[in-house]
């Protein structure tokens, strides 16, 4: 039931995005043939009409579409109509054209407005995290840090934690010898050690049976994270060099070791690259009975483990009065649109991969868990955002999409004449074809993603 609740409220936000097209072509005077939901792609499941207008639902239901009379070279309508779409003067088309994205925007506002009235409250997205359990071996760092059991995570390394996902992340990343090291921490500790072997140049070959005085204390590299990776809006990359294989054997002959004896085989760099491949303190800041305390340092196993579990309380905005639901509605909109539109813009720039786009398939399960756990509202909230995405996605400067229309008439603006129709149809052709192979790849990550669980 979950599942076909979430797709009604999908459904809904296809009818809406479409029925703003039609409403706002009908208000201009312009006939509408046809209103379609789903794309013409495949079988018609139900061809019926309303007035003067045929109603179609297809196979495909992906998408939506309202055709006008400019769309049939069979129509009876005189070419100077003023029924005709293209008679219209460019900004009455481009309301037509853009009506779609705002019922899109219009919608999204009224669901959430809906949950905050019915619910007297809006999820604000930000957790508090709690120390829930600490179960780690007895020579574990975990045991000296001073943390227990209810601690409030405040911060790690200086980032403000205010969900699971970055503080996992972080801790993961700061793994014992996990490989990878900042070019800042690499040159910190080479100046240590020139400092204590001043004759040595950099990249020479130190001779064989020379002694190398180690730094007593080295230079550490500390994992930190912006507040978009923090949110999860793009991924966390650990910049820097990756550790050589051919230097392995050199940090097994150093460790533990203040004075190291060359085998004539390595430079003063190398020494340093090794010695910075080591431990990444975890640095914590709790909140316990009211007052804050810094922990001592924290340092994560090989493979990122620390050994303590989490528990998350979100918290959550107030919406008992008028002006709080108002406020409470914009503020939850416009936090997750931006960090959707900074996703999107992280997925042009290639630092999302195309494996990791999803779409109806994913979204539905997704959602149907989420009304199963949480109840409708979150399905509800969750349809709010989809309706901001879709607005978002179809407001792009794209062809075959609502902002590709809206470019076509700002061209004709600026040109003082429309475009060929023929070229407008042939860019529009190569574009749909390229979303139609999107889609596809789309529903394919969505089968391989609840295929793999």
């Amino acid at each position: 039931m979950s599942i076909i609740i979430m797709i009604l409220l999908l459904s809904l936000l296809i009818l809406v995005h479409e029925a703003g097209h039609f409403m706002a072509a009908r208000a201009f005077g312009i006939k509408v043939d046809k209103f379609g939901f789903g794309l013409p792609v495949g079988p018609t499941l139900y061809k019926g009409k309303i007035g003067d207008v045929e109603i179609l639902v297809h196979a495909f239901l992906l998408g939506g579409y309202v055709s006008f009379p400019d769309d049939d070279k069979d129509c009876e309508l005189p070419e100077d109509s003023p029924e005709r779409f293209v008679n219209k003067p460019v900004w009455q088309r481009a309301v037509v054209v853009s009506a779609g994205v705002i019922a899109n925007v219009i919608c999204a506002i009224a669901l959430v407005m809906l949950v905050a009235v019915v619910s007297h409250k809006l999820p604000s997205g930000n957790y508090k995290i709690y120390t829930a359990s600490i179960s780690a071996p007895k020579d574990a760092s975990i045991w000296q840090s001073g943390i227990k059991e209810g601690d409030r995570i405040l911060k790690v390394n200086g980032c403000n934690i205010d969900n699971i996902y970055s503080f996992v992340t972080i801790v993961k990343n700061s793994a014992k010898s996990g490989g990878i090291i900042s070019q800042t921490t690499i040159d910190g500790n080479f100046e240590k050690l020139k400092d204590l072997n001043p004759g040595l140049l950099k990249d020479e070959i130190i001779p064989s049976g020379v002694a190398i005085r180690l730094p007593d204390e080295l230079d550490k590299d500390i994992i930190t994270m912006d507040k978009y990776a923090l949110k999860g809006a793009k991924y966390f990359k650990h910049e820097g060099i990756t550790f050589p294989e051919k230097l392995k054997p050199l940090a097994k002959e150093l460790e533990g070791k203040n004075v190291y004896t060359s085998d004539g085989k390595y430079t003063m760099y190398e020494i340093a690259i090794t010695l910075s491949n080591g431990v990444h303190p975890i640095n914590i800041e709790v909140e316990r009975n009211g007052n804050i305390i810094k922990l001592n340092p924290i340092y994560p196993d090989e493979k990122g483990v620390i050994g303590i579990g989490l528990s998350a309380q979100q918290t959550m905005i107030e919406t008992k009065t008028l002006p709080a639901v108002v406020k409470g509605s914009c503020v939850y909109l416009w936090d997750n649109t931006y960090m959707m539109m900074y996703s999107l813009g992280q997925l042009f720039t290639g630092n999302i991969p195309l494996k990791d786009m999803h779409g109806v398939v994913a979204i539905t399960k997704i959602g149907g868990d989420m009304i199963e756990k949480s109840g409708k509202s979150s399905g509800i909230l969750l349809a709010a955002l989809i309706s901001m995405n879709l607005a978002i996605l179809n407001i792009l400067p794209i062809p075959a999409l609502d902002g590709g229309h809206l470019l076509f008439l700002f061209i004709e603006k600026i040109m003082g004449k429309p475009l060929d129709e023929k070229v407008i149809e042939m860019i529009s052709s190569i574009f749909f074809s390229l979303l139609i192979i999107l889609m596809i790849l789309v529903v394919f990550n969505d089968i391989t993603l609840l295929v793999g669980k």
